[in-house]
């Protein structure tokens, strides 16, 4: 199956304004995201009340992506931009209310409001506007939002944390994502109406028999479980585990948390290239789950005792696999999907990556109550191993 290609029609719009829109997007999620990990030693939020947080976002978030891709047909995918970016306000003036069970709750809530429908949004404008041989590189420059809001998050935030109050971060936050809504609505009239007409007659449940019924997307469904939480054991609690068990400051904390982020941006770039000319996108990918899973097991084991430069350039590693793995992965499932349901097929195959984001705490919660975070990053590293291996065999 190969998923549309891009028209070339007079009518159509350059892909430059949508694909800067939309990684500007999930710069402002993931901005918002990982704030309260990295805000978590100033506001008091422990482990537990760290998962609880990333927990409720994430479920929301599953359920969010399998309809966002429906929801962006219906209604266009930059007013789901400007929705995700009204969500992400909202979660972040809950946060700001406290660490309280209540306040994390309520956030949550809010950002798997954001987070679950804005990366199958993107991927349904996108894939109808890029040419299949340019769509590795595309997507992976798209998901270095991710890194680029991470980033940003990972460096202002403990300074802004240590110079005022923590809570200023969460209002600067909430104050971006409402001026953001001004260019996603400003590029609606443009980009809207080519994923209006993209999903006529194409449900939820149409959404979930394509992943029951295609092998390939569904075994990318099951990988993308262990890599997101493996993501997650470094984007949203790495500042907490190397305060805690590694012993660093907080601002070491987040230049060593940045360092993975810059891996991770470096990465999506890097990867594109690779995947566009010399590797398969599957083949790489499932290299990716080894890399992630010995950075993983190395940061746990050998983190407290390494040089801060060592550290830094570990964590850059880390996040080089950890977090670089998703634009070559969502061009795999792109090329993938059936004509003209690249939206559809993104979000049904995010649901066991988002599901992984809901796991991964919960293990690295039960982790650090039984024996150490340490021991949560050996457990989900080796997972990501075997989900790696899953992929190097095959065909399709």
């Amino acid at each position: 199956m190969v998923a549309e290609s891009a028209v070339d029609t007079p009518a159509q719009p350059p892909l430059l304004p949508a694909l800067i829109g939309m990684t500007g997007l999930q710069a402002l999620v993931a901005l918002a995201l990982f704030a309260p990990g990295v805000l978590a030693p100033r506001m008091g939020i422990d482990p537990a009340g760290l998962g609880l947080f990333s927990t409720t976002g994430f479920a929301v978030g599953m359920a969010a992506s399998l309809g966002g891709g429906v929801l962006a047909g219906r209604l266009g995918s930059f007013r789901m931009a400007s929705f995700c970016a009204v969500a992400v306000a909202a979660a972040m003036l809950c946060a700001m209310t406290g660490g309280s069970t209540l306040a994390l709750l309520a956030a949550g809530i809010a950002i798997g409001l954001a987070c679950g429908p804005e990366t199958p949004a993107s991927a349904a404008i996108l894939g109808r506007l890029v040419r299949e041989a340019d769509r590795p590189m595309v997507f992976s420059v798209r998901q270095t939002g991710n890194q680029i809001g991470a980033m940003a998050g990972s460096l202002a935030l403990p300074l802004l944390a240590a110079v005022a109050d923590p809570r200023a971060g969460y209002a600067a936050i909430a104050a971006l994502a409402l001026l953001c809504v001004l260019p996603f609505e400003r590029l609606r009239p443009a980009y809207d109406p080519l994923t209006r007409s993209a999903t006529t007659g194409f449900g939820l449940m149409a959404a979930v028999r394509l992943l029951r019924s295609d092998p390939a997307l569904r075994r990318l469904s099951l990988v993308s479980a262990p890599y997101a939480a493996s993501q997650l054991t470094l984007n949203g609690f790495f500042v907490v585990f190397a305060v805690s068990e590694l012993g660093l400051e907080h601002v070491a904390a987040g230049v060593a948390l940045a360092a993975g982020q810059a891996g991770g941006l470096a990465g999506r770039l890097g990867w594109g290239v690779v995947a566009s000319r010399w590797v398969a996108p599957r083949l790489l990918v499932g290299l990716l789950g080894l890399g992630m899973a010995a950075a993983s097991a190395l940061v746990a084991l050998t983190g407290a005792a390494l040089p801060f430069p060592v550290l830094v350039t570990l964590t850059f590693l880390f996040g080089l696999t950890a977090s670089g793995w998703n634009g070559v992965f969502l061009a795999e499932v792109a090329r993938l999907a059936p004509a003209g349901r690249i939206g559809e097929a993104t979000g049904a195959v995010m649901v066991g990556g988002f599901a992984g984001l809901i796991v991964g705490p919960v293990l690295l919660v039960a982790a650090a109550a039984v024996s150490s975070l340490a021991a949560g990053y050996l457990v989900v590293g080796l997972l990501a191993a075997l989900a790696g291996l899953s992929l190097l065999g095959g065909k399709r």
